[in-house]
């Protein structure tokens, strides 16, 4: 199948523009630490690192939201996290030569995330990302992705219709807010995935690499 030639493309931040597992697993050890626990280790880490706090505190303490005790490690780990976001974090290898591409083709770009605001703009100068045409955090819409919200609102920041964006995320959630926001959706299987299976995600491409991602670009029409 032919995907259409996108305007915009459109990243998830976590897991697909960067690979940001190596802080977000190293503060979660640390307030494992504090509390005289051993550390989770990294591989059981670093598949959930794209659901942020939620995701982590449920691999490493075994709670979820609801669960008693769980804000209080939530403001232990945004607050060690915050503390050092950006020590081992770096762009996938290849995504600089993909959004070099994006400029030189004309094509905008920008990031939805569900990363808190005061996290994601600590954070995205620190990787050199500050070109983005548009930052959606996780708080700048009353939405988080599934929700399509965060992701038609950087259409409209960016001036372009929802359809001829497309959106590359490393999440079911990721793919389920592109199809609701009516943009093409590519699963970016280079990412965490979350213990998921990307194929099962029904997205309209899955991509293994920055580099397919291109291909799948200049193939476009």
């Amino acid at each position: 199948m032919s995907l259409p030639f996108p305007r915009a493309v459109l990243f998830d931040l976590d897991g697909t523009l960067a690979d940001t597992a190596p802080d977000l697993a190293g503060a979660m050890n640390r307030v494992r630490a504090a509390r005289g626990l051993p550390p989770t280790p990294y591989e059981i880490l670093r598949p959930v690192a794209s659901a942020g706090a939620r995701g982590l505190i449920g691999a490493s303490f075994g709670l979820k939201p609801e669960d008693s005790g769980f804000d209080e490690l939530r403001t232990a780990f945004l607050d060690t996290y915050e503390a050092s976001i950006a020590v081992e974090s770096h762009l996938f290898d290849g995504m600089d030569v993909l959004l070099a591409a994006l400029a030189e083709k004309g094509i905008a770009w920008g990031i939805v995330t569900n990363k808190a605001g005061r996290l994601t703009h600590l954070l995205v100068p620190k990787l050199n990302l500050q070109h983005a045409g548009c930052v959606i955090a996780g708080d700048t819409t009353p939405h988080s992705k599934p929700h399509p919200e965060p992701l038609l609102e950087a259409a409209r920041r960016l001036g372009i219709p929802p359809e001829r964006c497309w959106y590359v995320g490393d999440d079911l959630r990721d793919i389920q807010a592109g199809r609701a926001a009516g943009m093409t959706t590519i699963a970016a299987a280079w990412g965490y995935c979350g213990n998921q299976e990307p194929v099962e995600w029904l997205a309209d491409a899955i991509a293994a690499s920055p580099q397919e991602l291109l291909g799948l670009i200049q193939s476009s029409s």
